[in-house]
């Protein structure tokens, strides 16, 4: 019996067990068969190569879940075009497609920019990635090109082959040439959605930003600092009403943040002594089925 098959009797099994079709907590839903629990997730719904139908809905969280009935975001659009599309990773749910398109078009109305290059999202599922992402598994994750685009009308080779390019300096302490008074912009109109839960840039990108913000800047505190985005912005969105089983991230803390940032930059241009007491976290192996909401199992052989 081939995985999928096992797969699909497993999950049928389950919604029978439970007499429902979808939805639903974890804790209602029978333990995974020995035969799938250890399967690498991530070589399951990295096969996937479209969606599900149904609901949409979010089973678990940013970096343990997966996504059902997501959304995929056109290719080209007025104010955006999607990159990399070989990876397959222009699929979200309907909430960050549609804040990915009134983004690109409020960046276009607004700045100078004509609109947003859009990186990955989510698989046509969810779930974890083939290859880079820890998180970007319940179809709230967007990363956001920091290459103001020039046209949207590129060929699939285009999209494959053109670069973003980085606004870091001094290690992502500092900003570089490359960065402009319209980077900070765009993130302020990127950040000011009230669906945002977070928005990933390097440390130097918010220090500059806290330096030369005027007026209301609420918007700061959802810009977190974070290692690497410095080729592009990382956009997170609370989870979504009708996912009952999504899981939220803490919300950030009180304050704009940039005292976090500042000492972050600070870090990077003068290392503080290694903590004699500190004990590195190993490294997460590769998560299996049995580390999904078990929802996720059964999203592999739904149609």
């Amino acid at each position: 019996m081939s995985l999928k098959t096992t797969l699909m009797a497993a999950a049928l099994a389950m919604l029978a067990a439970c007499g429902q079709t979808g939805g639903g907590g974890s804790a209602n839903l029978p333990p995974l068969d020995a035969t799938l629990s250890g399967q690498e997730a991530r070589l399951l719904f990295g096969a996937e190569r479209q969606t599900s139908g149904g609901q949409s809905e979010v089973h678990g969280g940013y970096s343990r879940g997966c996504l059902a009935g997501a959304a995929q975001l056109p290719e080209t659009g007025p104010t955006w075009a999607a990159m990399r599309l070989s990876r397959n990773r222009n699929w979200a749910h309907p909430e960050t497609v549609d804040y990915v398109q009134r983004l690109s078009a409020r960046v276009a109305a607004e700045t100078s920019w004509n609109g947003l290059y859009i990186g990955d999202m989510s698989q046509p599922r969810g779930g974890p990635m083939l290859t880079g992402h820890v998180s970007h598994q319940s179809g709230l994750d967007a990363d956001i090109w920091m290459l103001p685009p020039t046209r949207f009308d590129l060929s699939a080779a285009e999209r494959e082959n053109l670069s973003s390019i980085s606004t870091r300096s001094a290690g992502g302490a500092r900003v570089n040439e490359n960065w402009t008074r319209e980077h900070m912009e765009v993130l302020r109109l990127a950040a000011s959605d009230p669906r945002v839960a977070r928005i990933f840039v390097f440390p130097g990108a918010k220090v500059w930003m806290c330096d030369n913000a005027t007026g209301d800047r609420s918007w700061l505190r959802n810009i977190r600092p974070a290692a690497g985005h410095h080729y592009h912005f990382h956009v997170r969105l609370s989870c979504p009403a009708g996912s009952s089983d999504c899981e939220n991230q803490a919300a950030p803390p009180p304050g704009d943040g940039c005292d976090e940032a500042r000492q972050w930059a600070a870090n990077i241009l003068n290392p503080p002594p290694p903590d004699p007491d500190y004990e590195p976290v190993p490294p997460r192996g590769p998560l299996t089925l049995a580390d999904l909401p078990r929802q996720c199992a059964a999203l592999l052989s739904s149609i």
